[in-house]
């Protein structure tokens, strides 16, 4: 059974002070979600805040990114082992805003997924489509390609560590929302990319989470979609009410 995943990206937000009195308020929430995982990704001044403020809850702390390096002559990046150091047992890579912002390649997310993985980490990798992607057709070749050289050269062993969020760059901050069935559509696919390369076992376990606008008014419709494993929230995330309703997604 995949157990559920409500993470939040808190992006380019929040301050110390700011990531410490998140964790504590939402630390006695996370406590009750026995039904579902809760992870946080602080900017990387609060990682190690928000970790020691962690310690001990059922609230895991990710980076937003990393670099493939153990160490080097590398400015401004942080590496899989400073993470850890710091606290943190997840990794978001690959997201769209690294991609476009940053120019980053699925070579460069496959660097940083076996990167990560070496050094413990659990990685959340980001694939999903533009919107003229979409309108032309070409979600499925997006995503394969991105599944291809994202995930290139690793074993089963290594995809059984790792979840998927699939991320339809049009939705991400725009308010528009892929409806669940166009997200179970995308997950579907990515599930069979999966049991292609990494056989049944394997593509049937792993958690793929839906990221982009997702919102309390409407976590509840595409949690109820039996392909969507969670959701990796942005905007929502940083209150502590909303993401509250997040965590407490209405269940059947």
């Amino acid at each position: 059974m995949r157990i559920p995943v409500i993470a939040g990206n808190w992006k380019m937000y929040k301050t110390i002070a700011e990531a410490v009195d998140f964790i504590e308020k939402i630390k006695p929430v996370a406590a009750k979600a026995d039904h579902c995982e809760v992870v946080v990704a602080p900017p990387f001044t609060a990682l190690a805040a928000a970790a020691h403020a962690a310690k001990g809850s059922k609230v895991a702390v990710a980076a937003q990114d990393l670099h493939s390096d153990k160490e080097g002559a590398h400015t401004g990046d942080v590496s899989p082992v400073m993470l850890r150091d710091a606290g943190c047992t997840h990794v978001i890579i690959g997201h769209s805003e690294r991609r476009h912002d940053h120019a980053e390649t699925d070579e460069q997310v496959n660097r940083k997924l076996k990167a990560a993985l070496a050094a413990g980490l659990t990685p959340i990798v980001c694939v999903g489509e533009m919107l003229e992607e979409r309108e032309s057709g070409r979600t499925e070749e997006v995503l394969r390609t991105q599944f291809e050289g994202g995930f290139a050269g690793l074993t089963p062993s290594d995809f059984s560590r790792i979840m998927i969020a699939y991320e339809p760059v049009w939705a991400i901050g725009t308010g528009r929302t892929a409806t669940p069935e166009m997200a179970a559509e995308s997950h579907r696919v990515l599930r069979e990319l999966a049991r292609k390369k990494f056989g049944e076992k394997e593509a049937s376990a792993v958690r793929i989470l839906y990221g982009g606008s997702v919102k309390p008014e409407n976590v509840g419709g595409l949690m109820a979609q039996e392909e969507i494993d969670g959701a990796l929230v942005g905007g929502a995330s940083l209150k502590v009410d909303s993401f509250t309703a997040l965590v407490n997604y209405p269940r059947a």
